[in-house]
């Protein structure tokens, strides 16, 4: 990605910086199949979303206003469960930011427990180009 003046003088960011999301754990982040409740602690699949949502949070900080991010790779490690009204903090940490590259690091915790870590990355692209990747292809 190439850094505009906007960018430049507004975002300066450097590998090894930090954001930090906190989410609550509820019923709606439970693990669920079409066969029903798996069980009553955060899903994976519930972390994983809140681990990209951290690192989205470095996107929204570069991003002008032509520009979106987009989700490249996610890897996830659940380590341990969250619960019901329990409080997960996800901080990223920026690990390479080149061109329209964006990955960071993460670690969730509930206190001093660690629920997951992992890597998410992302690209910052033209809203007119990811709309052109985006749309539906005419059979």
């Amino acid at each position: 990605m190439k850094v505009n003046k906007q960018q430049s003088e507004n975002k300066r960011l450097k590998i090894g910086d930090t954001r930090t999301y906190v989410k609550q754990v509820t019923a709606a982040d439970f693990a669920r199949f079409e066969d029903g409740l798996v069980h009553a602690v955060c899903s994976t699949f519930s972390l994983a979303q809140a681990a990209e949502w951290a690192g989205r949070l470095f996107v929204l900080d570069m991003k002008v206003a032509d520009e979106e991010g987009i989700g490249t790779f996610l890897t996830i490690n659940h380590k341990g469960p969250a619960f019901e009204g329990e409080e997960i903090e996800i901080v990223a940490t920026l690990q390479k930011c080149e061109g329209n590259e964006v990955v960071c690091r993460f670690v969730a915790r509930v206190g001093e427990r660690l629920v997951a870590d992992g890597e998410t990355g992302q690209k910052i692209l033209k809203k007119e180009k990811l709309a052109k990747i985006l749309a539906p292809k005419k059979v």
